[in-house]
């Protein structure tokens, strides 16, 4: 059902963990799974040079929290921005359609953890792409 990577990810997450002193933190959860992630980011010279989280939730929001802070860590908060939940998906090799709400959350913790950075420095808030919604009738049908 998962892929080698996913399971990896949830076995041997990556940069689990709270940063001490984040500039950013986004928490994001989904209340018909009960997954909550939190995503610390930590930022020098619009680089956001640390990326650590907290989830609690099944394998596969694990696996996207992992994934998402290993993705964004060396990246200006420009290409961070960018990330999107399929590009998580497709860095685990693929998520069970069930699942692609885990990825959803890892790219909106990232989103606003960032928010959260640029609203602490009195920088504009960027505008997250509403192209998701927790409310869709496949979330109903998450299963851990």
């Amino acid at each position: 059902m998962y892929s080698d990577t996913v399971m990896d990810h949830f076995k041997n997450p990556r940069n689990v963990g709270e940063i001490e002193n984040p500039d950013g933190v986004g928490e994001v959860g989904n209340p018909v799974c009960g997954d909550i992630m939190k995503i610390f980011i930590k930022v020098t010279n619009n680089i956001i040079v640390d990326a650590k989280f907290k989830t609690f939730g099944c394998g596969a929001a694990i696996a996207s929290s992992s994934m998402a802070t290993e993705l964004v860590r060396g990246k200006t908060l420009e290409d961070a921005w960018q990330l999107s939940n399929k590009a998580v998906a497709e860095a685990l090799e693929g998520l069970p359609p069930i699942k692609m709400h885990c990825s959803v959350l890892a790219e909106e913790g990232i989103h606003k953890a960032i928010n959260d950075y640029r609203k602490k420095n009195g920088l504009p808030l960027w505008e997250e792409k509403k192209t998701h919604s927790h409310d869709h009738a496949e979330d109903l049908t998450c299963e851990h």
